[in-house]
């Protein structure tokens, strides 16, 4: 009997962004029919003090991912902004919580994903993604890119986010681009792929 996977879409976002790419990448993977999805978020790292002064606003409620999240799931696509072209430090202190498993060996063999955000067009949207390949690579998970899958990708008619490496969005210099309906469409590519990768690799006979 065929079994679906259980995918984890664990997201770091200061306002919005990546948690709108997550609902699309989550309804793609639903659409599969091979796995199921749950929305998490990191926990944050900065003040509310600093937060208010950046004018975020309160974030999703999701459930908090902890390194447990990671032993009870079957894959990981992981949604986060860039901070000057590499990942977020409060996607890095979650990685960096996950020490016990590495040691383990729990998380290898596991499939993981992409998708970000970035204020320009040249901002990150391929060194963002790349920049989380260290952690992937210590605890042997098995890096599934996006590569072109969705036209759109190849659409240089308009601003289009994303790139092979997966879904993303460009939210302007001060925020207030919020994800067209082409990236979301490509985010849902990304989520309906991914679980059918997903669920190969749940279900393989060996």
């Amino acid at each position: 009997m065929v079994t679906k996977a259980k995918i984890a879409i664990i997201t770091y976002s200061t306002y919005g962004h990546i948690f709108t790419l997550a609902e699309a990448v989550k309804a793609g993977v639903e659409s599969s029919g091979h796995a199921e999805a749950t929305i998490f978020r990191v926990a944050e790292t900065l003040s509310k003090e600093i937060l208010d002064k950046m004018h975020a606003p309160e974030p999703k409620d999701y459930p908090v991912a902890t390194a447990e999240t990671l032993k009870e799931h079957d894959g990981f696509l992981f949604g986060f902004p860039t901070r000057f072209g590499i990942l977020p430090a409060q996607f890095k202190a979650f990685m960096d919580s996950t020490g016990g498993l590495w040691s383990s060996g729990a998380l290898a063999g596991k499939p993981v994903g992409t998708f970000f955000s970035t204020a320009s067009q040249h901002g990150g949207q391929e060194t963002t993604a790349l920049t989380a390949l260290p952690f992937f690579a210590h605890h042997g998970l098995i890096y599934v890119p996006l590569g072109f899958a969705n036209t759109h990708l190849f659409d240089v008619s308009e601003v289009v986010g994303g790139s092979a490496w997966g879904a993303g969005t460009v939210a302007g210099g001060d925020g207030s681009r919020q994800p067209s309906d082409k990236e979301k469409e490509i985010a849902g590519t990304q989520g309906k792929n991914f679980a059918t990768i997903a669920a190969k690799l749940k279900n393989a006979v060996l």
